[in-house]
């Protein structure tokens, strides 16, 4: 007598929760705070210290409250964090106005300097938007790590694919910071889709700011050299 097929298991929703580990999102934000140092004055919002120092502030904050691995929703953790998140994004959307206004406006002649600030406008846009992926997702951090996951809103390959182990699979920082990239680079969503008006709403704005940043900034800046 042949031996039954064995019985493929198929893959549920929400997967266990699993803690997730804080630093990579203290890193981010790090190196983001690294990178707006870098803008020159006229780009920046208000002294050029301010927003650095407001966020390094935050981050501070949110090192002394939260674990350094997540096993729960801790709901001022995430208040600050998305109003950091928030703050960041609009301060380089402005250093980006700043900049799109003073090529437009004033004879450059220094196209160095164009490009190095969009290239630090662009890393900015990689970054924080990485953040707003991880943040919004599932309902946070926090509730993913405790297995409550809200509604996806995000359709990530190994979501779709019962042939991909593992079943339990989950996403994690580094997979937010992929999709950041690919979006930042594309212009577009790659091989992970966004389900909810929210998730479409924050990749086209992040589309439109990386696309305005390497279309209109850098290919002038180029043609200034």
């Amino acid at each position: 007598m042949a031996d039954a097929a064995p019985i493929q298991q198929a893959r549920r929703y929400p997967p266990p929760g699993v803690g997730e580990s804080f630093w990579p999102a203290q890193a981010t934000v790090a190196a983001t705070i690294a990178v707006q140092l870098g803008l020159p004055q006229r780009l920046t919002v208000g002294p050029r210290l301010l927003i650095p120092a407001i966020e390094t502030a935050l981050l501070v904050g949110l090192s002394v409250i939260t674990p350094r691995k997540l096993v729960k929703e801790h709901m001022v953790r995430r208040r600050i964090a998305l109003m950091m998140t928030a703050l960041v994004s609009t301060a380089n959307v402005l250093s980006l106005v700043e900049l799109t206004h003073f090529l437009l406006h004033h004879n450059v002649s220094n196209g160095r300097e164009l490009i190095g600030s969009g290239v630090l406008i662009w890393l900015t846009n990689f970054l924080i938007f990485a953040l707003w992926y991880w943040e919004l997702d599932r309902g946070g951090p926090g509730v993913r790590a405790a297995g409550h996951d809200g509604q996806p809103d995000f359709l990530f390959p190994q979501m779709s694919d019962d042939r991909i182990e593992p079943l339990d699979w989950r996403p994690r920082f580094v997979d937010y910071l992929y999709v950041s990239l690919t979006n930042a680079t594309a212009f577009s969503p790659t091989d992970t889709m966004p389900l909810t008006p929210m998730a479409k709403g924050v990749m086209g704005v992040q589309s439109v700011v990386s696309l305005v940043t390497v279309g209109l900034i850098v290919s002038r800046a180029v043609n200034i050299l």
